[in-house]
Order: C-alpha cells, then sequence, then structure tokens
C-alpha cells in the first residue's frame, strides 16, 4: 500500500448506519450510469443505423481500439462482435504505431472510441484511416473533438456526468460505450441472421457450447450399448446389464427395437424373474430420443419422466445409440 493509501484509508466500520451508507452511495452511481443509459436509449445515437449498413458492407474485419479503460472497453466490443458474427479484432493503439497497423486493411473499417475525442495515442491509427481511405467510425463523447471531426461517423455518447465521487474516473461514459457496443453488435447479429447452430459454431466450448451440442454428439454406439434379443433369459441378460453399466437393455426383435428393460421392470418381476425372458420383462414401446435432438432437450425428457437413459433411434426406428444423464452432466449440461 502507498503512503498516500495508507493516509486516506478510511476506517472499516461494520455498524449497521455504515452498511446503509455504502447501500446508498452505490445506488447512486447506478442510477448515474442507469439515467445515462436510459437517455441514450431514448434517443440512440444519430448515424447509428449507417455504421450498421457500412460494418455490414465491409469485406474486411472491423478493427476496434482504445487507450486506458476505453480500450479494455474496446476489448470487449471486439470480442462481442467476432463471438456474433461480425469478424472483429482489438488493435492496441500504442502497438499500432509501431508496426501493427500493417494488421488493417483496405477491406476493414475502423471503430475508435475516445471519451474526450483527443486521445493522442489513436491518432497515428486515425491518420492511417486518413490516408489509406479506411472507413473510421467512433464512440466518443464530444462530436467536435479531433476523432469526431475526422470520423466518417461519430457515434455521441450522451452528456452524462461520470457517477464517481470527484466526478473525473470513466464511470458512466465507459458503461454507455459499452452498452452501445452491445447494441450495434446485436443489432448487426440480428441482420446478419446469426442463429443459434452459427452461434454454437463460434462456442463450442464451455457452458454456452453444451447448449447445443446434439444427442448423436455425446450418444454410446455399437459395442457398448447393452443389447439383448427378445427370447433372451433373464440371467443372461441380467449379465449384459451388469457389463454394460447403463441400468437398462434394449431388447431387439431381429433389427426392431421392441422394447427397454430397467431397474423399474426388474423390480416389478422379481417373483420368477430368471424363469422370463427379455421380451417378457421388457417395457414396450419404450421413450425415445433422434440423434439430433438438443441434449437439453433429452434431459428435460429424462426429468419430466424420472428416467435415467435413453435409447437413440434413427430416422428408419432402428436402435442407433444410448444417451444417459451421465453423459449429460459430463458435457455441462445438467
Amino acid at each position: 500500500m502507498s503512503e498516500h493509501q495508507q493516509n486516506t484509508a478510511p476506517a472499516v466500520d461494520g455498524t449497521g448506519a455504515a452498511r446503509a451508507e455504502v447501500r446508498a452511495r452505490a445506488a447512486a452511481v447506478l442510477r448515474t450510469e442507469a439515467d445515462a443509459l436510459m437517455q441514450m436509449a431514448d434517443a440512440p445515437p444519430e448515424g447509428l443505423a449507417r455504421a450498421v449498413d457500412l460494418i455490414l458492407s465491409a469485406r474486411g474485419r472491423v478493427v476496434v481500439s482504445g487507450m486506458g479503460k476505453s480500450g479494455h472497453v474496446a476489448h470487449k466490443i471486439a470480442a462481442t462482435l467476432a463471438s456474433t458474427g461480425t469478424p472483429a479484432f482489438f488493435l492496441h493503439p500504442g502497438e499500432a504505431s509501431h508496426g501493427d497497423l500493417g494488421m488493417v486493411t483496405g477491406d476493414d473499417v475502423c471503430l475508435l472510441l475516445s471519451n474526450s475525442g483527443e486521445t493522442r495515442e489513436l491518432f497515428d491509427l486515425m491518420q492511417y484511416t486518413r490516408r489509406f481511405g479506411i472507413p473510421l467510425i467512433s464512440i466518443t463523447k464530444a462530436a467536435g473533438s479531433t476523432l469526431g471531426r475526422q470520423s466518417e461517423l461519430a457515434l455521441v455518447l450522451p452528456d452524462a456526468p461520470e457517477a464517481c465521487a470527484i466526478g473525473m474516473a470513466p464511470t458512466t461514459s465507459t458503461t454507455c460505450a459499452l452498452a452501445l457496443g452491445d447494441a450495434l453488435a446485436v443489432v448487426l447479429m440480428q441482420r446478419r441472421g446469426f442463429n443459434p447452430e452459427a452461434f454454437h459454431t463460434l462456442h463450442p466450448g464451455g457452458k454456452l457450447g453444451a447448449q447445443f451440442l446434439r444427442v448423436g454428439d455425446v450418444m454410446h454406439t455399437g459395442d457398448s450399448l447393452p443389447v439383448v434379443a427378445a427370447d433372451t433369459p433373464m440371467g443372461e441378460t441380467l449379465i449384459e446389464m451388469s457389463a454394460k453399466g447403463f441400468g437398462i437393455a434394449a431388447v431387439m426383435q431381429g433389427a426392431a427395437l421392441r422394447g427397454v428393460i430397467t431397474d423399474g421392470d426388474l423390480r416389478r418381476n422379481l417373483a420368477g424373474l430368471l424363469d422370463l425372458t427379455a421380451g417378457e420383462v421388457a417395457t414396450s414401446d419404450p421413450r425415445v430420443v433422434l440423434p439430433d435432438m438438443l441434449i437439453s432437450e433429452a434431459l428435460r425428457i429424462m426429468n419430466t419422466n424420472k428416467i435415467g437413459a435413453l435409447l437413440v433411434v434413427d430416422d428408419t426406428g432402428s436402435l442407433a445409440g444410448l444417451l444417459h444423464i451421465h453423459d449429460c452432466l459430463r458435457v455441462g449440461v445438467a
């Protein structure tokens, strides 16, 4: 901790009055930023529709840049654009001035963020776009600033106070810039017809990617399936069920799926179980799913019917695989 921090750090006060004061101050910050967002929502920046058209018509990418807090926001905007179907990347203005301007092509569009519009670190990048006729869109609070005047389109943020105690730290302005970037990305996403399948392509990992996995992506197939013929004695059937470890067995009549045996079927037929065949114990017309069904939908069927596994059939009704609830847990859907 610096000497300045040591001299100015307040004592911790755990009283109810102190906690209430903290909540009140936090609420004031949130209201200040929310008011600015509502102001922008009531009157979105002029030129927003033209900015969307300009980006859609570009053959290249959106190059997003900013310095300091605006740089952090710019980085997030670039990531959001790229993940929703608009190719984009963040270019640090300092690195741009030392050779990375070569990453910007004539097919690209530049989106520069600066609250004041006078951020010196952006000037080399701004001048590069002017020299080579690269379209320039700015997000700034000052339309008459150097950046605002040099831009084809200046998306002007609302004239709202910063939410910090001294009115100087980027708070309201960065929140508005971030929200405007989200609005731009979502409108572009909609205009491009970006659908859930495309979203999955760009989000194969994590919880988001798991929501778009299909049954066929994770189902068990081949020799791992617990399969018995309808005339198989239950003694052999129990061995097959135990060996495969899914708690069920698919009962086949030739190539056709005749039914399924579950733990419930075993309990209902305990009396004389070993004297029966698989076909006599099986539940006919079992619940099945198709390989192209979303795992999340298959999980809903399991939960609704309080079952732990589903047989998977193809378009002809032939057995194709098995999905267990543990598979859903493994890929992060459940």
